[in-house]
């Protein structure tokens, strides 16, 4: 238990907010020089629309308030409102430092387990959201797809290279196999069979180079049958209370693009529409992108996502999203960080 605190809290360690910076702070400089029409960002500077602006913030506190609420409710109120805060604002600092990929679920465990819930309890609701998480994504992006029609990938993308070229399509479909492959696994392992589970992933790694990972396979399954107890019992009331508080959170994330977009362009009911399914798509993609927070990604799909409705202007407004989005959460875990490990130690 020593070990893994020590590692937890390395992998939070303020320090770690230099690389997400650097590189998101570097693709955007990049971006500006090669793409940026400073008379296009002069304008649309000049114009923007400061109703839209202000209910883009105001948007971003009702997300953050619908999370605070959400793990709230999940933990039975067994989280005060303050606790509450703090391990929302720390898990959102942690999946801010950390690869998509990887994510702050492990850091999550040990904030809410600090906060005086049981591990087994802690992991059980890190798990829950998790899987909540995931699996709003499964369900959304084929909606948007079909209301899209097709729309939802830029055509200005398909001329590209890499990501953002003509692997756009290839690159949203494996990360949404990826992820409805992992959540669907995790999610009969922690509601019908985690025994099963733990058995499967043992036998798995019981062969060649994957006997390396044979001692973690067998910690995640013992956490999924600790995980698959706690969650026995739920009533239909607590299942359809973390589902529409899943889809709150998320549709308000989403949400602040749209407000973004419209305080600096005309858009119609349909472009809402459009923007709001691309979001869902290209969040998708960037999932599984290898650096902390996807910074340097969340840039550049920002732009080929939405650049068509603002013109020259898309780059400055990707580096203004992240502004009020992401590099936010970096530096209020940094101030915060240090402030609750007080308190959690003092307790």
């Amino acid at each position: 238990m020593q070990q893994d605190q020590e590692k937890i809290l390395k992998s939070i360690n303020p320090s770690k907010v230099i690389l997400p910076i650097l590189i998101g702070l570097g693709v955007a400089i990049y971006m500006f020089i090669t793409n940026v029409d400073i008379n296009a960002v002069r304008t649309h500077i000049q114009e923007a629309n400061i109703v839209w602006i202000l209910v883009a913030v105001l948007v971003l506190f009702i997300r953050d308030a619908g999370y605070v609420w959400r793990i709230r409710y999940l933990t039975n109120q067994e989280l005060s409102w303050k606790s509450s805060i703090y391990t929302v604002l720390l898990w959102e600092f942690a999946s801010a430092v950390t690869p998509s990929a990887v994510g702050g679920t492990a850091v999550a465990v040990f904030i809410i387990n600090r906060e005086g819930i049981k591990f087994g309890k802690s992991l059980a609701y890190v798990m829950l959201t998790a899987l909540l998480d995931n699996s709003f994504f499964i369900l959304a992006a084929p909606i948007a797809l079909l209301l899209s029609q097709g729309d939802v990938f830029p055509v200005a993308a398909e001329g590209g290279i890499g990501l953002f070229g003509s692997g756009l399509r290839a690159t949203f479909w494996i990360s949404y196999a990826l992820i409805a492959i992992y959540t669907s696994f995790f999610a009969w392992g922690l509601f019908f069979k985690p025994h099963g589970f733990r058995w499967l992933i043992t036998r798995i790694t019981s062969f060649g180079f994957l006997r390396r990972f044979r001692r973690s396979a067998k910690e995640i399954g013992d956490e999924v049958i600790i995980a698959s107890e706690e969650m026995k019992g739920k009533d239909v009331r607590y299942w359809a209370n973390a589902i529409v508080s899943t889809i709150f959170v998320w549709s308000a994330r989403y949400l602040m693009v749209n407000c973004l977009l419209a305080a600096f362009a005309s858009l119609t009911w349909e472009n809402h529409l459009l923007v709001f399914a691309r979001h869902i798509v290209m969040w998708v993609i960037m999932l599984i992108s290898p650096t902390p927070g996807s910074s340097g990604t969340a840039e550049l799909s920002f732009d080929f996502f939405f650049g068509q409705y603002i013109g020259g202007f898309g780059v400055a407004l990707a580096l203004f999203w992240r502004l009020y989005t992401y590099y936010p959460y970096l530096f209020v875990g940094v101030v915060i960080l240090p402030r609750w490990l007080r308190r959690v130690l003092a307790r």
